[in-house]
């Protein structure tokens, strides 16, 4: 059952084919194209791919690139897929959204979450999470250790940053500088100016939850500047290069469940073999909803 993940940001959009929609699951492919190229999937990259069964995606885009993707989709022979798009929900995949306007949420934000506490809790034990995705936008979010969000943080990234500064200002159209502690040059003095604005504001969510939870942070970065963030940090931060895909593999497989769930017996068992689902974690789904299937003939009776 292979399945296709989509992450639809600001300037890009990036892809990734899996051999199954479950974390661990092998990587087969995956790519990246600018938002205006989209065009090129179908002809291009994707041309080469075996057809998913399954694909959810991710959009923080306008819908006008949601449907150039169900174009492309569309030209692809054999992908029989319906597309499917995450929308922030009141809870999933063990996140409860804390959000005043659960919809208002990014969509990017919700999985990052969900990806990023599946990894914590798969170490073991649970603990209050600090998720930081640095883009053309910044956002620092906060989990307690139960898997509540708790809130978040959003602010420009490097690029808006200095965008703003050059046409709001005089004199200050100078080349990309580095990061010092005491800059002695305009470039120098932008660059860290920037990049201590972000560390600080993920200083101050890491006080906050360390306050509220009386326990120290896991902390999880990722997007596609978090590497120029890293040096910087005040705390020690895990650098994740697909945490979006990781937590639309985590929806998926919870989504495949639940649909499976719904059906008899018969009916899912014939679904996974018709996909080639014949992993250990297929035939443990499949006796799963035959045991609940079974119970509630029971109890009926």
């Amino acid at each position: 059952m292979t399945f296709l993940a989509i992450d639809i940001g600001n300037t890009r959009l990036k892809w990734a084919m899996y051999e199954a929609p479950h974390p661990g699951a092998a990587l087969l492919a995956q790519g990246a194209e600018f938002l205006e190229q989209i065009e090129r999937l179908a002809e291009g990259p994707w041309s080469s791919l075996p057809a998913p069964t399954m694909m959810l995606g991710c959009a923080v885009a306008s819908e006008a690139a949601r449907k150039r993707v169900h174009e492309q989709i569309d030209q692809m022979l054999g992908w029989d897929i319906a597309a499917q798009w995450v929308v922030p929900s009141a809870a999933e995949a063990g996140v409860r959204n804390g959000y005043d306007q659960p919809l208002r949420l990014g969509a990017d934000r919700w999985v990052a979450m969900i990806g990023a506490r599946k990894r914590i809790l798969q170490r073991g034990t649970a603990r209050p999470l600090v998720v930081v995705m640095v883009g053309t936008a910044v956002t620092v979010d906060a989990l307690d250790e139960h898997g509540q969000f708790l809130g978040g943080l959003i602010l420009p990234g490097h690029g808006i940053m200095l965008h703003a500064l050059e046409t709001g200002t005089a004199g200050l159209h100078v080349p990309t500088g580095a990061v010092t502690d005491f800059p002695t040059n305009t470039s120098d003095a932008l660059t860290s100016g920037g990049t201590y604005a972000i560390a600080g504001a993920v200083e101050r969510i890491y006080q906050h939850l360390y306050l509220r939870c009386h326990m120290e942070p896991a902390c999880i970065m990722a997007g596609g500047a978090g590497w120029k963030m890293v040096p910087s940090m005040t705390r020690p931060f895990e650098l994740v290069d697909n945490l979006v895909f990781e937590g639309l593999l985590v929806m998926a497989e919870q989504r495949q469940a639940q649909r499976l769930a719904a059906l008899t017996p018969t009916a899912a068992a014939a679904q996974q073999a018709s996909a080639g689902q014949t992993s250990p974690e297929g035939a443990s789904l499949t006796a799963a909803v035959s045991a609940v299937s079974a119970l509630s003939h029971f109890s009926k009776g």
